[in-house]
């Protein structure tokens, strides 16, 4: 959800060394959101009403320390001090059971914290601590350091973990220029900087099924100013023999996917065709290439020139689109057309190649991303952040 400065809370910094402060005290509100009892933190307050603008710090009503730590007053989730300074975009990405949504987000943060970050000059930071320690054990370190499949996303009724939440920064213009006055040496810098919230839901299919459950994912996706949206390929009904029935997730139709998240958007925004721009993109098309011709677009690599390539993007888009028809599934490109005001497809694997599902490793040529990135440029692209060529 969208917050005004005057309706973000703080934390208390609680007790530490010699120091008084606040106890750690049942926090109710998060755990409820959490669905697990027993989360105990110093408390949460809110600023008083006569502050329209709080500033970085407020100081704790109980025990008057200072603190820092800013909360979002409808879950108690910690804000990054950063956002909350520069507020920008926020990107959701939601997917269907089956769809590699955890091995999706583990290479694409991979990705934009190295090769692709370098490319297009951008910083990557995790907007509170459970989200680091979270990527590092339970994604980052088992696929990348120990070469493991990652286990299925349990059921947030389970298993609640919250979503992953990352601020990704990049410097749209700079200024740099020495000058001189009476003599003496003056230097004037300025940047403009832009900046997007990466809300990574990595959520089990029956979650996005469950009407209780998916009120958990409604403040975020509601919130989103674009979306990503991944789907299992393998569970198109005419895909062709060499995929046809690799899924074991019949229940999860795509196009029911798609409008349970339409439903879900729909619930905060009332315009009939959604302004939202969405990215649907097909996964492990690793899997389909005994499906594709020999010149089709899939089959490159994105041209990296720090733009996203006009060409390539309509390329791609056709292609996916014409595997869509073949595969009796031209539903789903109809469907967004219908619902949406700005949609594109796309097609990306994450492993690069097929892995040792037996074994439970990762194949023998290690993780070689292709494309996973292409649906976020075009969000970048969508959002000002990017610029376009041919």
């Amino acid at each position: 959800m969208r917050l005004r400065p005057g309706q973000v809370e703080f934390r208390c910094v609680g007790a530490s060394g010699r120091r008084g402060g606040c106890d750690p005290e049942p926090d109710e509100v998060l755990a409820r959101y959490l669905g697990s009892a027993g989360v105990s933190l110093p408390p949460a307050f809110a600023v008083p009403r006569r502050v329209l603008r709080p500033g970085p710090r407020a100081d704790c009503p109980r025990c008057h320390r200072p603190t820092a730590r800013r909360v979002c007053p409808r879950c108690h989730n910690a804000l990054p001090a950063e956002y909350c300074r520069r507020p920008g975009r926020i990107v959701a990405l939601v997917g269907a059971k089956g769809s590699g949504k955890s091995t999706y987000i583990t290479v694409l943060l991979h990705e934009l914290a190295n090769q692709v970050g370098e490319e297009l000059e951008t910083t990557l930071m995790g907007c509170d601590e459970r989200t680091i320690k979270r990527y590092g054990r339970d994604f980052a370190n088992p696929l990348y350091r120990e070469n493991r499949l990652l286990d299925a996303t349990r059921s947030a009724e389970t298993e609640p973990g919250g979503p992953l939440v990352y601020l990704l920064s990049r410097t749209l213009w700079s200024f740099d220029r020495p000058f001189r006055v009476l003599g003496r040496e003056f230097r004037i810098r300025w940047r403009w900087t832009r900046s997007l919230a990466l809300v990574l839901f990595d959520t089990a299919g029956e979650d996005l099924r469950s009407r209780d459950r998916s009120e958990l994912y409604l403040s975020y996706v509601g919130a989103a100013d674009g979306v990503v949206l991944l789907l299992d390929p393998l569970g198109l009904p005419g895909a062709g023999p060499s995929v046809r029935g690799a899924t074991d997730h019949p229940d999860d139709d795509p196009l029911d996917v798609i409008a349970r998240v339409t439903e879900l958007l729909r619930e905060r925004h009332r315009s009939r065709r959604l302004r939202i721009p969405i990215a649907v993109a097909l996964s492990k098309i690793d899997a389909l290439r005994p499906e594709l011709g020999r010149q089709s677009a899939l089959h490159r690599a994105r041209p990296r020139t720090g733009r996203l390539d006009l060409d390539d993007r309509e390329a791609v888009h056709e292609q996916v689109r014409a595997l869509l028809d073949r595969w009796q599934a031209g539903a789903i490109d109809r469907y967004l057309g219908q619902h949406y005001a700005d949609h594109a497809l796309f097609g990306l694997s994450a492993l690069g190649g097929e892995p040792d599902v037996r074994a439970g490793r990762v194949g023998p040529g290690g993780v070689r991303p292709h494309r996973v990135e292409d649906p976020l440029l075009w969000l970048l692209h969508r959002f000002g952040m990017l610029r376009a060529g041919r």
